[in-house]
Protein backbone atom coordinates (compact mmCIF):
# COMPACT_ATOMS: atom_id res chain seq x y z
CA UNK A 1 0.00 0.00 0.00
CA UNK A 2 1.44 3.54 -0.82
CA UNK A 3 0.56 6.54 0.67
CA UNK A 4 -1.87 7.96 -1.10
CA UNK A 5 -4.03 4.17 -0.84
CA UNK A 6 -3.78 4.48 2.71
CA UNK A 7 -5.25 8.06 2.39
CA UNK A 8 -8.20 7.09 0.78
CA UNK A 9 -8.88 3.72 3.10
CA UNK A 10 -8.37 6.41 5.97
CA UNK A 11 -11.22 8.75 4.77
CA UNK A 12 -13.37 6.16 3.65
CA UNK A 13 -12.80 4.34 7.65
CA UNK A 14 -13.57 7.85 8.90
CA UNK A 15 -16.24 8.69 7.72
CA UNK A 16 -15.34 10.77 4.31
CA UNK A 17 -17.10 9.36 1.21
CA UNK A 18 -17.07 12.43 -0.75
CA UNK A 19 -13.96 14.02 -2.69
CA UNK A 20 -14.71 17.40 -4.32
CA UNK A 21 -11.81 17.43 -6.61
CA UNK A 22 -9.49 19.54 -9.26
CA UNK A 23 -6.69 17.55 -9.34
CA UNK A 24 -2.66 18.18 -10.84
CA UNK A 25 0.36 15.87 -11.60
CA UNK A 26 0.98 16.18 -7.41
CA UNK A 27 -2.55 14.34 -6.92
CA UNK A 28 -2.47 11.78 -9.59
CA UNK A 29 -1.53 8.75 -7.24
CA UNK A 30 -4.81 9.78 -5.40
CA UNK A 31 -6.86 9.58 -8.00
CA UNK A 32 -5.53 6.02 -9.10
CA UNK A 33 -5.86 4.95 -5.71
CA UNK A 34 -10.21 5.83 -6.04
CA UNK A 35 -9.49 3.40 -9.03
CA UNK A 36 -8.77 1.06 -6.42
CA UNK A 37 -11.17 1.94 -3.66
CA UNK A 38 -15.06 1.49 -4.00
CA UNK A 39 -16.97 4.10 -1.90
CA UNK A 40 -15.44 7.13 -1.94
CA UNK A 41 -17.38 9.14 -4.56
CA UNK A 42 -15.36 11.93 -6.40
CA UNK A 43 -16.75 15.48 -7.83
CA UNK A 44 -15.06 17.33 -10.71
CA UNK A 45 -15.30 20.74 -10.58
CA UNK A 46 -13.30 23.23 -13.26
CA UNK A 47 -11.98 25.48 -10.84
CA UNK A 48 -11.03 25.71 -7.55
CA UNK A 49 -13.56 28.23 -5.76
CA UNK A 50 -16.13 26.16 -7.05
CA UNK A 51 -14.38 22.57 -5.15
CA UNK A 52 -14.13 24.36 -1.79
CA UNK A 53 -17.72 25.84 -2.36
CA UNK A 54 -19.20 22.75 -2.87
CA UNK A 55 -17.49 21.12 0.40
CA UNK A 56 -18.79 23.99 2.04
CA UNK A 57 -22.57 23.21 0.48
CA UNK A 58 -22.35 19.64 1.59
CA UNK A 59 -20.94 20.12 5.17
CA UNK A 60 -24.30 22.45 5.57
CA UNK A 61 -26.73 19.88 4.63
CA UNK A 62 -25.30 16.63 5.02
CA UNK A 63 -23.36 17.76 8.37
CA UNK A 64 -20.26 15.75 7.49
CA UNK A 65 -17.08 16.67 5.81
CA UNK A 66 -16.29 16.19 2.17
CA UNK A 67 -12.53 16.25 1.08
CA UNK A 68 -11.59 18.61 -1.23
CA UNK A 69 -8.08 17.71 -3.84
CA UNK A 70 -6.76 20.75 -4.76
CA UNK A 71 -3.13 21.14 -6.91
CA UNK A 72 -0.39 22.87 -4.83
CA UNK A 73 -0.22 26.23 -2.65
CA UNK A 74 -1.88 27.84 -6.44
CA UNK A 75 -4.75 25.64 -6.50
CA UNK A 76 -5.48 26.22 -2.65
CA UNK A 77 -4.67 29.92 -3.18
CA UNK A 78 -7.35 29.43 -6.38
CA UNK A 79 -10.26 28.10 -3.50
CA UNK A 80 -9.09 29.95 -0.34
CA UNK A 81 -11.85 32.87 -1.50
CA UNK A 82 -14.81 29.81 -0.65
CA UNK A 83 -12.60 28.27 2.81
CA UNK A 84 -12.97 31.67 3.74
CA UNK A 85 -16.67 31.94 3.64
CA UNK A 86 -16.84 28.31 5.30
CA UNK A 87 -14.05 29.19 7.74
CA UNK A 88 -16.93 31.95 8.77
CA UNK A 89 -19.70 29.12 8.08
CA UNK A 90 -18.02 26.98 10.41
CA UNK A 91 -18.08 24.10 7.93
CA UNK A 92 -16.52 20.92 8.50
CA UNK A 93 -13.99 20.59 5.63
CA UNK A 94 -10.82 18.59 5.11
CA UNK A 95 -8.54 19.74 2.12
CA UNK A 96 -6.17 17.45 0.99
CA UNK A 97 -3.32 19.67 -1.10
CA UNK A 98 -0.61 17.96 -3.18
CA UNK A 99 2.48 19.68 -3.20
CA UNK A 100 6.01 19.28 -4.71
CA UNK A 101 7.75 15.96 -3.65
CA UNK A 102 10.18 16.47 -0.78
CA UNK A 103 13.63 16.17 -2.32
CA UNK A 104 12.49 17.78 -5.19
CA UNK A 105 11.35 21.22 -3.40
CA UNK A 106 14.82 22.45 -2.97
CA UNK A 107 15.22 22.97 -6.16
CA UNK A 108 12.77 25.70 -6.11
CA UNK A 109 10.44 24.41 -9.48
CA UNK A 110 7.81 26.51 -10.77
CA UNK A 111 4.66 25.94 -8.52
CA UNK A 112 6.79 25.52 -5.31
CA UNK A 113 5.18 27.96 -2.97
CA UNK A 114 4.26 28.74 0.94
CA UNK A 115 1.56 26.18 1.29
CA UNK A 116 1.54 25.91 4.55
CA UNK A 117 1.21 29.83 4.66
CA UNK A 118 -1.41 30.27 2.14
CA UNK A 119 -3.53 27.04 4.69
CA UNK A 120 -2.96 28.95 7.87
CA UNK A 121 -5.05 32.24 6.46
CA UNK A 122 -8.16 29.78 6.30
CA UNK A 123 -7.88 26.57 8.46
CA UNK A 124 -7.92 25.65 11.80
CA UNK A 125 -5.74 22.89 11.30
CA UNK A 126 -2.47 22.35 9.29
CA UNK A 127 -0.01 19.65 8.84
CA UNK A 128 2.22 17.95 6.34
CA UNK A 129 3.01 14.44 6.02
CA UNK A 130 6.46 13.85 4.65
CA UNK A 131 5.99 9.87 4.86
CA UNK A 132 3.93 7.50 3.72
CA UNK A 133 3.77 5.88 7.16
CA UNK A 134 2.37 9.02 8.17
CA UNK A 135 -0.83 10.04 5.69
CA UNK A 136 -3.50 7.22 7.29
CA UNK A 137 -2.33 8.72 10.96
CA UNK A 138 -2.56 12.69 9.79
CA UNK A 139 -5.84 12.09 7.64
CA UNK A 140 -7.23 10.46 10.57
CA UNK A 141 -6.63 13.89 12.62
CA UNK A 142 -7.87 15.95 9.88
CA UNK A 143 -10.95 14.27 10.06
CA UNK A 144 -11.19 14.30 13.50
CA UNK A 145 -10.23 18.28 13.74
CA UNK A 146 -12.85 19.02 10.42
CA UNK A 147 -15.34 17.18 12.64
CA UNK A 148 -14.84 19.47 15.88
CA UNK A 149 -17.54 21.47 16.79
CA UNK A 150 -19.00 23.61 15.52
CA UNK A 151 -16.93 22.54 11.80
CA UNK A 152 -13.78 23.67 11.22
CA UNK A 153 -11.71 23.83 8.04
CA UNK A 154 -8.70 21.38 8.55
CA UNK A 155 -5.61 21.10 5.41
CA UNK A 156 -3.35 18.02 4.76
CA UNK A 157 -0.31 19.03 3.00
CA UNK A 158 0.77 15.76 0.77
CA UNK A 159 4.04 16.18 -0.68
CA UNK A 160 3.79 14.14 -4.29
CA UNK A 161 6.56 11.11 -2.73
CA UNK A 162 4.22 10.88 0.33
CA UNK A 163 1.39 9.72 -1.90
CA UNK A 164 3.84 6.70 -4.13
CA UNK A 165 5.73 5.66 -1.76
CA UNK A 166 5.13 2.34 -0.61
CA UNK A 167 4.66 2.10 3.20
CA UNK A 168 1.04 3.61 3.54
CA UNK A 169 -0.56 2.44 6.78
CA UNK A 170 -4.34 2.71 7.33
CA UNK A 171 -5.65 5.03 9.95
CA UNK A 172 -7.60 4.25 12.86
CA UNK A 173 -10.95 6.97 12.92
CA UNK A 174 -9.91 9.53 15.96
CA UNK A 175 -13.17 9.85 17.85
CA UNK A 176 -14.98 13.64 17.42
CA UNK A 177 -14.47 15.50 20.75
CA UNK A 178 -17.71 16.21 22.45
CA UNK A 179 -18.87 20.16 22.13
CA UNK A 180 -17.95 21.97 25.46
CA UNK A 181 -20.74 21.83 28.02
CA UNK A 182 -22.91 25.21 28.30
CA UNK A 183 -22.17 27.37 31.15
CA UNK A 184 -24.06 27.03 34.03
CA UNK A 185 -23.00 30.39 35.14
CA UNK A 186 -24.31 31.86 31.78
CA UNK A 187 -28.15 30.41 31.59
CA UNK A 188 -28.27 31.81 35.38
CA UNK A 189 -27.13 35.42 34.65
CA UNK A 190 -29.55 35.19 31.20
CA UNK A 191 -32.20 34.37 33.53
CA UNK A 192 -31.64 37.11 35.54
CA UNK A 193 -31.97 39.63 33.03
CA UNK A 194 -35.01 38.25 31.32
CA UNK A 195 -36.95 38.19 34.82
CA UNK A 196 -35.52 41.69 35.25
CA UNK A 197 -38.41 43.35 32.87
CA UNK A 198 -35.81 45.61 30.96
CA UNK A 199 -35.97 45.80 27.49
CA UNK A 200 -34.02 42.71 26.29
CA UNK A 201 -33.47 40.96 22.75
CA UNK A 202 -32.15 37.67 22.04
CA UNK A 203 -29.59 37.54 19.24
CA UNK A 204 -29.76 34.00 17.63
CA UNK A 205 -27.03 32.54 15.09
CA UNK A 206 -25.90 29.06 14.56
CA UNK A 207 -27.53 26.44 16.22
CA UNK A 208 -29.92 28.65 17.68
CA UNK A 209 -31.99 29.31 14.23
CA UNK A 210 -32.67 25.55 13.75
CA UNK A 211 -35.73 24.12 14.34
CA UNK A 212 -35.59 23.11 17.95
CA UNK A 213 -33.94 26.23 19.43
CA UNK A 214 -36.25 28.63 17.51
CA UNK A 215 -39.20 26.52 19.47
CA UNK A 216 -37.32 27.04 22.74
CA UNK A 217 -36.43 30.71 21.83
CA UNK A 218 -40.00 31.11 21.15
CA UNK A 219 -41.33 29.79 24.68
CA UNK A 220 -38.38 32.23 26.46
CA UNK A 221 -39.76 35.21 24.76
CA UNK A 222 -43.32 34.27 25.23
CA UNK A 223 -42.68 34.10 29.15
CA UNK A 224 -40.38 37.15 29.40
CA UNK A 225 -41.71 39.83 26.86
CA UNK A 226 -38.06 39.37 25.11
CA UNK A 227 -37.56 40.05 21.50
CA UNK A 228 -35.79 37.70 18.97
CA UNK A 229 -33.83 38.44 16.33
CA UNK A 230 -31.61 36.19 13.67
CA UNK A 231 -28.02 37.44 13.06
CA UNK A 232 -27.65 38.61 9.67
CA UNK A 233 -24.97 35.82 8.76
CA UNK A 234 -26.24 32.64 9.37
CA UNK A 235 -24.79 29.63 7.13
CA UNK A 236 -28.24 27.63 7.69
CA UNK A 237 -31.71 28.74 8.93
CA UNK A 238 -34.43 26.00 8.81
CA UNK A 239 -37.36 28.20 7.34
CA UNK A 240 -41.20 28.22 6.61
CA UNK A 241 -44.28 26.25 7.80
CA UNK A 242 -43.82 24.93 11.36
CA UNK A 243 -40.76 27.35 12.16
CA UNK A 244 -40.21 30.74 13.65
CA UNK A 245 -40.75 34.11 11.54
CA UNK A 246 -37.21 35.33 12.50
CA UNK A 247 -36.45 38.18 10.97
CA UNK A 248 -32.79 39.10 10.61
CA UNK A 249 -30.26 42.07 11.14
CA UNK A 250 -30.53 44.47 8.76
CA UNK A 251 -27.64 44.83 6.59
CA UNK A 252 -27.76 48.77 6.47
CA UNK A 253 -25.52 50.18 9.68
CA UNK A 254 -28.21 52.40 10.32
CA UNK A 255 -31.16 51.00 9.91
CA UNK A 256 -29.48 47.80 12.22
CA UNK A 257 -28.52 50.66 14.94
CA UNK A 258 -32.45 51.49 14.77
CA UNK A 259 -33.11 48.08 15.27
CA UNK A 260 -31.12 47.58 18.55
CA UNK A 261 -31.15 51.17 20.16
CA UNK A 262 -34.60 50.23 22.42
CA UNK A 263 -32.65 47.46 23.98
CA UNK A 264 -30.51 47.72 27.28
CA UNK A 265 -29.40 44.04 26.97
CA UNK A 266 -28.31 41.41 24.39
CA UNK A 267 -28.46 38.12 24.93
CA UNK A 268 -25.84 36.31 22.38
CA UNK A 269 -26.86 32.45 21.33
CA UNK A 270 -24.01 31.01 19.01
CA UNK A 271 -24.05 34.87 18.12
CA UNK A 272 -21.12 37.65 17.87
CA UNK A 273 -21.65 41.01 19.25
CA UNK A 274 -23.53 42.61 15.76
CA UNK A 275 -20.74 44.74 14.27
CA UNK A 276 -20.78 46.70 11.41
CA UNK A 277 -20.10 44.98 7.91
CA UNK A 278 -17.85 47.50 7.06
CA UNK A 279 -16.62 50.63 8.23
CA UNK A 280 -18.25 54.02 6.92
CA UNK A 281 -17.13 57.53 8.24
CA UNK A 282 -18.97 59.10 11.10
CA UNK A 283 -20.22 55.69 12.29
CA UNK A 284 -19.08 53.20 15.14
CA UNK A 285 -18.71 49.71 14.18
CA UNK A 286 -20.59 48.01 16.95
CA UNK A 287 -24.43 48.46 15.70
CA UNK A 288 -26.11 48.04 19.58
CA UNK A 289 -25.94 50.99 21.24
CA UNK A 290 -23.03 51.92 23.50
CA UNK A 291 -25.19 51.83 26.88
CA UNK A 292 -26.22 48.36 25.98
CA UNK A 293 -25.40 44.94 28.18
CA UNK A 294 -24.10 42.32 25.92
CA UNK A 295 -24.00 38.83 27.76
CA UNK A 296 -23.04 35.60 25.87
CA UNK A 297 -25.37 32.60 26.43
CA UNK A 298 -23.33 30.15 24.28
CA UNK A 299 -21.05 30.53 22.15
CA UNK A 300 -20.75 29.27 18.37
CA UNK A 301 -19.34 25.59 19.62
CA UNK A 302 -21.80 24.99 22.34
CA UNK A 303 -24.77 23.18 22.23
CA UNK A 304 -27.66 26.39 21.72
CA UNK A 305 -30.70 23.96 21.74
CA UNK A 306 -29.79 22.82 25.20
CA UNK A 307 -28.38 25.52 26.53
CA UNK A 308 -32.19 27.07 25.56
CA UNK A 309 -33.71 24.65 27.14
CA UNK A 310 -32.08 24.83 30.28
CA UNK A 311 -32.88 28.58 30.24
CA UNK A 312 -36.79 27.91 29.56
CA UNK A 313 -36.63 25.25 32.62
CA UNK A 314 -35.26 27.89 34.59
CA UNK A 315 -37.38 30.28 34.21
CA UNK A 316 -40.58 28.09 33.98
CA UNK A 317 -41.15 29.04 30.36
CA UNK A 318 -44.12 27.29 29.24
CA UNK A 319 -44.87 25.17 26.23
CA UNK A 320 -46.26 27.42 23.27
CA UNK A 321 -47.15 26.87 19.59
CA UNK A 322 -45.27 28.97 17.25
CA UNK A 323 -47.44 31.91 15.16
CA UNK A 324 -49.03 30.63 12.14
CA UNK A 325 -47.81 32.59 9.50
CA UNK A 326 -50.81 32.83 7.09
CA UNK A 327 -51.81 31.05 4.34
CA UNK A 328 -49.25 30.20 1.74
CA UNK A 329 -48.78 33.49 -0.86
CA UNK A 330 -49.94 33.22 -4.24
CA UNK A 331 -47.45 33.96 -7.29
CA UNK A 332 -46.90 37.26 -8.51
CA UNK A 333 -47.35 39.10 -11.25
CA UNK A 334 -46.25 42.71 -12.97
CA UNK A 335 -42.78 43.66 -13.37
CA UNK A 336 -39.68 41.66 -11.33
CA UNK A 337 -39.33 43.33 -7.82
CA UNK A 338 -37.37 42.02 -4.54
CA UNK A 339 -40.95 41.48 -2.46
CA UNK A 340 -42.42 39.64 -5.64
CA UNK A 341 -39.60 36.98 -6.44
CA UNK A 342 -39.67 36.49 -2.61
CA UNK A 343 -43.53 35.81 -2.87
CA UNK A 344 -43.47 33.74 -6.11
CA UNK A 345 -40.51 31.26 -4.44
CA UNK A 346 -42.77 30.78 -1.51
CA UNK A 347 -45.84 30.20 -3.41
CA UNK A 348 -44.12 27.72 -5.66
CA UNK A 349 -41.23 25.92 -4.09
CA UNK A 350 -41.16 22.10 -3.25
CA UNK A 351 -41.70 20.94 0.13
CA UNK A 352 -37.88 20.91 2.13
CA UNK A 353 -36.28 22.37 -0.84
CA UNK A 354 -33.02 23.95 -0.16
CA UNK A 355 -32.64 27.89 -1.01
CA UNK A 356 -28.41 28.75 -1.98
CA UNK A 357 -28.95 32.74 -1.22
CA UNK A 358 -26.58 34.91 -3.33
CA UNK A 359 -29.01 37.05 -4.33
CA UNK A 360 -26.97 39.92 -2.32
CA UNK A 361 -28.89 43.68 -2.15
CA UNK A 362 -31.51 42.44 -4.40
CA UNK A 363 -32.39 39.74 -1.66
CA UNK A 364 -32.03 41.49 1.83
CA UNK A 365 -35.98 41.27 1.85
CA UNK A 366 -36.66 38.43 0.93
CA UNK A 367 -37.71 36.57 4.57
CA UNK A 368 -40.80 38.50 5.47
CA UNK A 369 -42.20 37.28 2.51
CA UNK A 370 -41.60 33.76 2.32
CA UNK A 371 -42.26 32.47 5.74
CA UNK A 372 -45.53 30.25 4.37
CA UNK A 373 -43.56 28.76 2.05
CA UNK A 374 -42.96 25.41 2.75
CA UNK A 375 -40.45 23.91 4.98
CA UNK A 376 -37.06 25.25 3.84
CA UNK A 377 -33.29 25.14 4.67
CA UNK A 378 -31.95 28.54 3.58
CA UNK A 379 -28.29 28.96 3.22
CA UNK A 380 -26.63 32.05 3.32
CA UNK A 381 -23.59 33.74 1.84
CA UNK A 382 -22.10 34.53 5.50
CA UNK A 383 -18.02 35.26 5.04
CA UNK A 384 -18.88 37.83 2.19
CA UNK A 385 -16.69 36.85 -0.06
CA UNK A 386 -18.89 36.77 -3.45
CA UNK A 387 -18.46 33.54 -6.00
CA UNK A 388 -20.03 31.39 -3.31
CA UNK A 389 -24.01 30.94 -4.27
CA UNK A 390 -23.55 28.36 -6.97
CA UNK A 391 -20.73 26.30 -5.68
CA UNK A 392 -22.36 26.10 -1.96
CA UNK A 393 -25.78 25.19 -3.95
CA UNK A 394 -24.36 22.52 -6.05
CA UNK A 395 -22.57 20.89 -2.63
CA UNK A 396 -25.94 21.20 -1.28
CA UNK A 397 -27.54 19.41 -3.79
CA UNK A 398 -24.95 16.36 -3.67
CA UNK A 399 -26.00 16.02 -0.04
CA UNK A 400 -29.45 16.80 -0.35
CA UNK A 401 -30.80 12.93 -2.04
CA UNK A 402 -32.82 14.42 -4.29
CA UNK A 403 -34.19 17.72 -3.08
CA UNK A 404 -34.68 20.84 -4.51
CA UNK A 405 -31.82 23.11 -4.85
CA UNK A 406 -32.83 26.57 -5.40
CA UNK A 407 -30.26 29.44 -5.98
CA UNK A 408 -31.13 32.79 -5.64
CA UNK A 409 -27.89 34.49 -7.44
CA UNK A 410 -26.68 38.02 -8.42
CA UNK A 411 -25.35 38.25 -11.72
CA UNK A 412 -21.90 40.01 -10.95
CA UNK A 413 -20.99 37.44 -8.31
CA UNK A 414 -22.18 34.50 -10.26
CA UNK A 415 -19.36 35.28 -12.96
CA UNK A 416 -17.01 34.31 -10.16
CA UNK A 417 -18.09 30.75 -9.95
CA UNK A 418 -20.19 29.62 -12.86
CA UNK A 419 -18.29 27.13 -13.98
CA UNK A 420 -20.19 25.08 -11.07
CA UNK A 421 -23.25 25.31 -13.58
CA UNK A 422 -21.11 22.12 -15.49
CA UNK A 423 -21.25 20.27 -12.33
CA UNK A 424 -24.41 20.33 -11.80
CA UNK A 425 -25.10 19.12 -15.17
CA UNK A 426 -22.38 16.24 -14.79
CA UNK A 427 -23.76 15.18 -11.99
CA UNK A 428 -27.57 16.03 -12.89
CA UNK A 429 -28.45 17.63 -10.25
CA UNK A 430 -31.68 19.55 -9.11
CA UNK A 431 -30.34 22.67 -8.89
CA UNK A 432 -32.93 25.79 -10.56
CA UNK A 433 -30.97 29.13 -10.61
CA UNK A 434 -33.01 32.26 -10.50
CA UNK A 435 -30.16 34.29 -11.82
CA UNK A 436 -31.01 37.89 -11.09
CA UNK A 437 -30.37 40.22 -14.11
CA UNK A 438 -29.72 43.85 -13.31
CA UNK A 439 -26.20 44.50 -15.11
CA UNK A 440 -24.33 45.99 -12.63
CA UNK A 441 -22.60 45.55 -9.05
CA UNK A 442 -25.55 47.03 -7.40
CA UNK A 443 -24.78 46.61 -4.03
CA UNK A 444 -21.63 48.65 -4.71
CA UNK A 445 -23.87 51.56 -5.79
CA UNK A 446 -25.54 51.61 -2.53
CA UNK A 447 -22.11 51.11 -0.65
CA UNK A 448 -20.80 54.80 -2.35
CA UNK A 449 -23.19 56.69 -0.46
CA UNK A 450 -22.83 55.05 2.46
CA UNK A 451 -18.94 55.67 2.57
CA UNK A 452 -19.84 59.30 1.65
CA UNK A 453 -17.94 59.19 -1.65
CA UNK A 454 -19.54 60.79 -5.11
CA UNK A 455 -18.77 58.74 -8.19
CA UNK A 456 -18.45 60.17 -11.39
CA UNK A 457 -18.78 58.30 -15.04
CA UNK A 458 -15.52 56.32 -14.79
CA UNK A 459 -16.61 55.32 -11.65
CA UNK A 460 -19.80 54.10 -12.31
CA UNK A 461 -18.49 52.36 -15.17
CA UNK A 462 -16.38 50.26 -13.01
CA UNK A 463 -19.81 49.30 -11.93
CA UNK A 464 -21.66 48.49 -15.28
CA UNK A 465 -21.91 45.01 -16.22
CA UNK A 466 -23.84 45.63 -19.72
CA UNK A 467 -21.06 46.79 -21.98
CA UNK A 468 -21.45 44.11 -23.19
CA UNK A 469 -24.70 42.63 -21.78
CA UNK A 470 -24.08 39.04 -19.83
CA UNK A 471 -26.21 36.57 -21.60
CA UNK A 472 -26.87 34.01 -18.97
CA UNK A 473 -29.09 31.57 -21.08
CA UNK A 474 -25.90 31.29 -23.46
CA UNK A 475 -23.47 30.97 -20.82
CA UNK A 476 -25.58 28.62 -19.08
CA UNK A 477 -25.91 26.61 -22.77
CA UNK A 478 -22.18 26.62 -22.76
CA UNK A 479 -22.40 24.71 -19.28
CA UNK A 480 -24.29 21.92 -20.49
CA UNK A 481 -27.82 23.37 -18.47
CA UNK A 482 -30.96 24.53 -20.03
CA UNK A 483 -32.27 27.84 -19.62
CA UNK A 484 -34.62 30.67 -20.42
CA UNK A 485 -35.36 34.30 -19.88
CA UNK A 486 -38.08 35.56 -18.21
CA UNK A 487 -39.43 39.61 -18.26
CA UNK A 488 -42.76 39.33 -16.01
CA UNK A 489 -43.33 37.42 -12.68
CA UNK A 490 -45.86 35.47 -14.76
CA UNK A 491 -42.89 34.18 -16.96
CA UNK A 492 -40.66 33.42 -14.12
CA UNK A 493 -43.51 31.47 -12.12
CA UNK A 494 -43.66 29.07 -15.25
CA UNK A 495 -40.21 28.64 -15.69
CA UNK A 496 -39.98 27.49 -12.17
CA UNK A 497 -42.98 25.43 -12.78
CA UNK A 498 -40.79 23.91 -15.31
CA UNK A 499 -38.08 23.75 -13.52
CA UNK A 500 -39.07 21.42 -10.54
CA UNK A 501 -40.37 19.15 -12.90
CA UNK A 502 -37.19 18.43 -14.32
CA UNK A 503 -34.44 16.03 -12.82
CA UNK A 504 -31.41 18.25 -13.81
CA UNK A 505 -30.15 22.03 -13.72
CA UNK A 506 -32.15 24.93 -15.01
CA UNK A 507 -31.33 28.76 -15.24
CA UNK A 508 -34.08 31.25 -15.08
CA UNK A 509 -32.43 34.62 -16.24
CA UNK A 510 -34.54 36.96 -14.45
CA UNK A 511 -34.47 40.66 -15.55
CA UNK A 512 -34.59 42.84 -12.91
Amino acid sequence: MNGAQSLVATLLASGVDTCFANPGTSEMHFVAALDQSAGLRCVLGLQENVVTGMADGYWRIAGKPACTLLHCGPGLANGIANLHNARRARSGIVNIVGDQATWHRPYDPPLSADTEGLARTVSAWVRTSTHAADVGRDAAAAVQAARTAPGQVATLILPSDASWDEGGLVGEPLPVPAPPAFDGFAIENAARVLRSGQPTLILLAGGGVRGESQALAWRIAQATGAQLMADYMNAHVERGRGRLQLERTPYNTDLAMEAFARFEHILLVGAKPPVAFFAYPGKPSMQAPSNAQLHVVTRPEQDAAAALRALAETLGAKQVPLPDPGPRPQAASGAPAPDKVAQTIAALMPEHSIVSDESVSFGRGFYKHSHAAPQHDWLHLVGGAIGAGLPVATGAALAGGGRRVISLQADGSAMYSLQALWTQAREKLPCTTVLLNNRKYAILQGEYRSVGATPGPTALRMLDLGDPDLGWVQLAAGMGVEGARASTMEECADLLARSFRQPGPFVIELMV
